[in-house]
């Protein structure tokens, strides 16, 4: 008997609206939060670059940011997928005497079944909790990545900006000792041996210089490399003079960063985030203890009669310990997140402390040689060459003051460099900047129109 033409119809409708069926529509499409005019900051960062013309570039260029925020892309796609019923199944069934197998296309009993699994009610939430729960950790990973970014081209910028200061304190240095050395040679004619000794000093102390700059050249370069590597630039790219950030105090005392570190830390909230999904993780197991069910419909020729079914089906979770076994697992795994998160808190007070520190001794330092140590070195440096120009003093003790103060300048530069790079950390772990009361961190631009809950 051939298949009426109306249930040739009733399958190929089943099958085109299954297989061809239009896709769910699509959330609004990501859009960036800041225009990507990079040619601009490129001549900006060659002429004259501050921190906020680097980490916009850096924002908009780099691949680790471009990842982060692809991945937290996909995790807020996954959301549809995990909250979605599983597909439908389509069969089509025919049933052949063995002396008519030949005719393909006239069975003698034929059925078409669809079967769709049905899962209990509140099961798809709290998987839709589950997929929220991982699209706040891709964000705050996003977070992390572009706080990384952000300390990696400040500290950076810091050791840039020292070496090429130190570089021009060493060439300043060179000059003056140069000029001494010639006194030197020229007065060398009519003095005892002790002031060729002394000129000779002078003289390894210029080469000692120009090595030192040799070194502060070459360490310059190589972290311009390293500062175009995070901008994604090409490694030998120019970079032009950097802006000096003043030096401002920390307005909050460790007591109080402590709370925000706790508050605003991207690796904490990331651990809270764990906690969260960890949970949810436990109500979905709780499903997974319970029957799953079946429904289905069918329709076909049985025996030379028209047939229509019904079929539901109910699985038994009968294994006790594999069921135990399950619960256990999430409940462990949501044992370990918590103890994770307390782990993250303590080091981060660690971390805050000791950065704290050396951020104050750094500041310590900067007003010793600033207010103290270098207004003494040039003191006795004009003394020195007042003492030297009247004979009164000798030309090793000038040589002396001199050293001294090239030191100090740049132990004072150091100094500079070391309170901006923990000033830097310390403000990336409060989340917030320092030394302005009541401001706020910088948020990442969004990416998206909108977000999953």
């Amino acid at each position: 008997m051939r298949m009426p033409q109306i249930l040739c119809r009733l399958a190929m409708i089943v099958l085109i609206t299954l297989l061809f069926s239009p896709p769910v529509q699509a959330v609004d499409e990501l859009k960036q939060g800041v225009p990507t005019d990079l040619a601009k900051l490129e001549q900006k960062i060659i002429e004259q670059p501050d921190l906020a013309d680097l980490i916009g570039y850096a924002y908009r260029s780099s691949p680790l940011i471009k990842a982060a925020r692809a991945e937290w892309r996909a995790s807020v796609e996954q959301y549809r997928v995990t909250t979605s019923f599983d597909d439908p199944e389509v069969m089509v069934e025919g049933m052949y005497m063995s002396d008519a197998a030949r005719d393909f296309a006239n069975p003698e009993d034929w059925k078409v079944s669809l079967v769709q699994p049905i899962p209990l009610p509140g099961k798809l939430a709290k998987a839709g909790d589950v997929a929220t729960s991982e699209a706040q950790i891709s964000r705050l990973r996003l977070d992390l990545t572009v706080r990384d970014t952000t300390l990696r081209i400040r500290e950076s910028y810091q050791e840039l900006l020292y070496l090429r200061e130190a570089k021009r304190l060493a060439a300043a240095n060179r000059e003056l000792l140069d000029q001494l050395r010639k006194a030197g040679e020229t007065a060398s004619s009519s003095v005892n041996r002790a002031s060729l000794v002394d000129v000779m000093k002078a003289q390894a102390q210029t080469g000692q210089v120009g090595y030192d700059m040799l070194l502060l050249e070459e360490s310059a370069l190589t972290e311009q490399v390293r500062l175009n590597s995070i901008l994604n630039r090409p490694a030998e790219a120019a970079i032009g003079p950097l802006r000096a950030d003043t030096m401002l105090p920390v307005l909050y005392s460790l007591q109080e960063i402590y709370p925000l570190a706790e508050v605003n830390l991207e690796e904490i909230r990331i651990a809270q985030a764990n906690i969260n999904k960890a949970q949810a993780m436990v109500d979905l197991t709780r499903y997974d203890t319970l029957p799953r069910f079946t429904f289905g419909v069918s329709y076909g020729d049985l025996n030379q009669k028209q047939q229509l079914g019904v079929q539901a089906g109910l699985s038994l979770p009968l294994w006790h310990g594999k069921n135990a076994g399950r619960m256990a697992a999430a409940q462990a795994e949501s044992d370990k997140t918590r103890a994770q998160w307390s782990a993250e808190v303590n080091e981060a007070r660690i971390a805050a402390r000791e950065v704290y520190f050396r951020l104050q001794n750094s500041e310590r330092l900067v007003r010793l040689y600033r207010d103290d140590l270098i207004p003494q070195a040039n003191r006795a440096m004009q003394t020195a060459e007042t003492w030297y120009s009247q004979n009164q003093g000798s030309f090793s003790d000038y040589i002396e003051t001199v050293a001294t103060w090239y030191n100090f300048q740049l132990a004072s530069a150091r100094a500079r460099a070391d309170y901006g790079t923990f000033l830097a950390r310390l403000e990336s772990i409060a989340g917030r900047p320092l030394t302005e009361r009541g401001a706020k961190a910088e948020e990442v631009p969004p990416v998206s129109a909108e977000e999953t809950k």
